[in-house]
């Protein structure tokens, strides 16, 4: 997988159970949990990832016939042109981003030129090719801090990005979502923030990174434990795409899902006291935050 531009795997003689789908961002910690299902489901795969963090999330599925893997920037707007018009995928599912607040407010020009000129270029190709499904990773971020954090946001909800990373997100969803747009059935999935193990491990998210301070005996932290967040595991993530894909057209052509359970609103403080019943005797600092940009509940 180290290759500047190698395929692995997939010969054409291969029977092929269901239509290709292109994975942007497909050895991700999200996009290698969904790539696995999609090929469990029998869908022929291609993942495209400049690989940042390495290919071990699926070096495992390097041999399996329906896959394809293309080492790749999608800022390479000739290069992801390429693989849409060599693959013809049926759906692209769009998740390479630089994710996170931190993340785009280290890199704010990487993080414009990746979360959205490349999502316009990749959302172009999918026009020009004839992808018939286009589905993208957006974030329930994209509702910023509600005056009343008590009621749960709908999909209705005004937007209020407060971040380059959400603010990126709503502008392309409403170039995604343009009611003019006819030619590819697009669907916008709001996700909660996620949690859960996937093959390439992530830290920087809440669930995950109070577990691991509390199982190592580290002590964590907790800033603001009043605050809310909706949360996701990884694998239902998964299948909120494959639910997507075999969605019929009409429920969700120019179509926005918040991703999640409902049940699953917590406040940091509530996090800590479940993982306390595992691990009780885990040393916990709480310290008082009166201001959280992000605190907002999501139906």
């Amino acid at each position: 997988m180290n290759g500047s531009s190698d395929a692995l795997g997939l010969t054409e003689s291969a029977p092929l159970a269901r239509p290709t789908v292109l994975v942007t961002g497909a050895a991700g910690y999200i996009g290698s949990v969904t790539t696995r299902a999609l090929l469990s489901s029998g869908y022929r795969v291609v993942g495209v990832d400049r690989l940042d963090f390495g290919g071990r999330a699926l070096v495992d599925q390097a041999a399996n016939p329906n896959l394809v893997f293309i080492r790749l920037d999608i800022n390479d707007h000739a290069g992801i042109d390429e693989a849409v018009a060599s693959h013809r995928p049926w759906a692209i599912l769009h998740l390479a981003a630089v994710v996170g607040d931190p993340a785009c407010a280290a890199r704010p020009e990487e993080a414009r030129q990746t979360n959205l000129d490349a999502s316009l270029n990749l959302l172009d190709a999918a026009r020009r090719y004839r992808v018939e499904r286009f589905v993208f990773a957006s974030t329930c971020s994209n509702y910023g801090r509600m005056s009343d954090p008590q009621v749960a946001l709908s999909e209705d909800a005004p937007l209020a990005p407060i971040s380059l990373y959400a603010q990126t997100k709503v502008e392309f969803e409403t170039a995604l979502l343009d009611p003019r747009e006819t030619s590819v059935c697009t669907t916008a999935l709001r996700f909660a923030t996620v949690y859960g193990l996937s093959g390439r491990m992530r830290f920087d998210l809440t669930v995950n990174e109070f577990t691991r301070d509390m199982v190592t005996g580290r002590g964590l932290a907790v800033y603001g434990s009043q605050f809310w967040r909706p949360y996701c595991h990884v694998t239902d993530f998964a299948q909120a795409y494959l639910r997507t894909l075999n969605a019929e057209v009409p429920t969700v052509r120019h179509q926005v899902f918040n991703v999640g359970d409902t049940a699953e609103n917590y406040t940091k403080g509530m996090i800590v006291d479940k993982l306390r019943r595992r691990f009780p005797e885990a040393p916990v600092r709480y310290v008082e935050r009166e201001e959280d940009p992000r605190d907002y509940r999501v139906d």
